[in-house]
């Protein structure tokens, strides 16, 4: 992923004026999407610093740069939360930060001008600088964050608007990260950095403790852990775009681990992976198997040569189907549909194996029922679309597949085999089904209408699609064609 892709934000995190030092109270705030963060708004995905942040006074700033952020951050919490960090503004009723703040999102003034009218400035005291990160490349949309510790101000009280935030709350650093721990939640590496370092309380090393680490200061995190247990490891592989990186997940507890889909063939890739296993291997794990959930290149790259490193006795598995049409990569035991796969140690992990074949025809997911957590493979992804493409991709057994996972209890996180997790599940496998029956409703109607090709299928129904993906775009028609003719429409 391209550097320039990258976009400056800012994020604040939120305190609660005279709270329990030894255990403070941070506004937490679920998006609609369910993914967790802290206080006004979080750089993942949004909180991009707009042009106008700059023209902002901010008193006391080092530099320009950090004025920016600061107003940046300012002017999003106000959005977001409706909470105004200003100096002159203590003599503002809640009616006027309500008429401020409608002028604001009506467009009637810009944040510089809101300030300066009603002669209020930012000063960068009120702000403290904890950590600048930068999101990892497996993410469509890259970061670089600049994150501040802000007191809450007297008489203020953030409130929750319905739409992009689902909801919101007071709680202690200590019992939200609490909540992550019991996978209640799903958090992005910096929220959980910042509950883990609030949960040892407010002491005077306590910047020192949130810039402790090399993630605080811009270096991605190559080890994700969205949920306990649970690593996600994004190597690069020449997989499709928009994809840059392939998820490798490893899954462990205290004496076990699988690692799925290692899949890149670049060695500094492959270094930096067996550099993190061989980590848990000194933390007094084993690696009890090598799981392919399918059998494409991005997901099977890097097989052969972190076996090789683990010294080739560790067992690589898949379904039969995957097995029998790897030439490259040898599979020394087959998983059956419906099989349980439970690791030794504390806590206990089990895994219940679902073939889920359309993408590919072994495909493989995984569930873990206990902690709600589902292995998608790439029948589900959290950037770009899923290729159906025969002989080995299926259209009628990958809505199959979509409907048998849909069908699952206790689905609360989607990890999936490019890109980000994924913390609506249903509302996700949902739109992947809606989405295919109707561009097959909408193939159908092009076909009936007089388009006689794939390509001229493309045309007239993947009008949302660059050209440079119509190639992959006729690949998808003809899934749907076969489909369409198994059910007797054509």
């Amino acid at each position: 992923m391209s550097e320039s892709l990258v976009r400056d934000a800012a994020a604040i995190i939120l305190l609660r004026q005279n709270t329990d030092p030894a255990n403070p109270e941070v506004f937490w705030v679920k998006r609609s999407d369910a993914l967790a963060f802290l206080g006004g708004f979080h750089a993942f995905p949004g909180g991009q610093i707009d042009a106008c942040d700059a023209e902002v006074d901010v008193r006391n700033a080092p530099d320009p740069q950090t004025a920016a952020m600061i107003s940046g951050g300012a002017r999003e919490l106000f959005e977001e939360l409706g909470v105004l960090v200003v100096r002159g503004g203590e003599t503002l009723t809640r009616g006027q930060r309500v008429s401020l703040l409608d002028d604001l999102e009506a467009g009637r003034m810009s944040w510089p001008a809101l300030l300066n009218h009603y002669e209020l400035h930012l000063d960068a005291r009120d702000f403290t600088y904890v950590g600048r990160w930068v999101t990892p490349p497996f993410n469509a949309r890259r970061f670089d964050t600049w994150f501040f510790l802000v007191n809450c101000p007297a008489k203020q009280e953030p409130n929750v608007i319905a739409g992009e935030l689902a909801s919101g709350e007071w709680l202690s650093a200590h019992d939200a990260y609490d909540r992550w721990l019991s996978d209640q939640i799903v958090a992005v590496p910096p929220t959980l950095h910042a509950l883990r370092t609030l949960a040892r309380g407010i002491t005077s090393d306590l910047v020192d403790r949130f810039l402790s680490i090399p993630q605080a200061h811009g270096e991605p995190t190559r080890r994700i852990t969205f949920r306990p247990n649970y690593i996600c490891f994004p190597v690069r592989t020449p997989t499709r775009p928009p994809a840059t990186h392939t998820c490798c997940y490893i899954v462990h507890n205290t004496k076990e681990m699988l690692i799925f889909d290692p899949g890149s063939p670049y060695e500094d890739e492959q270094q930096e992976l067996a550099a993190c296993v061989d980590e848990m291997i000194v933390e007094g794990r084993q690696v009890r198997e090598i799981i392919l959930t399918h059998l494409h290149p991005d997901h099977v790259g890097g097989v052969n040569t972190l076996k090789a490193h683990l010294g080739g006795a560790v067992p690589v598995a898949a379904h039969a189907q995957t097995a029998e049409a790897l030439s490259d990569v040898h599979v020394d035991r087959l998983i059956e549909d419906n099989e349980m796969i439970t690791l030794a140690g504390e806590p206990r992990i089990s895994l219940h194996a679902l073939h889920t074949p359309g993408h590919a025809l072994g495909h493989l997911c995984f569930h873990d029922a206990e902690r709600g957590v589902l292995l998608t493979g790439d029948n589900i992804v959290g950037v770009g679309s899923v290729l159906i493409d025969p002989p080995q991709g299926n259209m009628r057994t990958y809505l199959d597949s979509l409907e048998r996972m849909r069908s699952l209890p206790n689905l609360t996180v989607l990890f999936g085999g490019h890109g980000p997790a994924i913390a609506t599940p249903y509302r996700k496998i949902d739109e992947y089904i809606s989405h295919r029956l109707e561009r097959e409703r909408n193939i159908l109607q092009a076909v009936r209408a007089g388009a006689a090709t794939p390509k001229e299928i493309v045309a007239q129904v993947y009008t949302d699609v660059s050209p440079k993906a119509h190639a992959m775009a006729e690949r998808a028609v003809l899934a749907h064609l076969e489909k369409l003719r198994d059910d007797g429409q054509l």
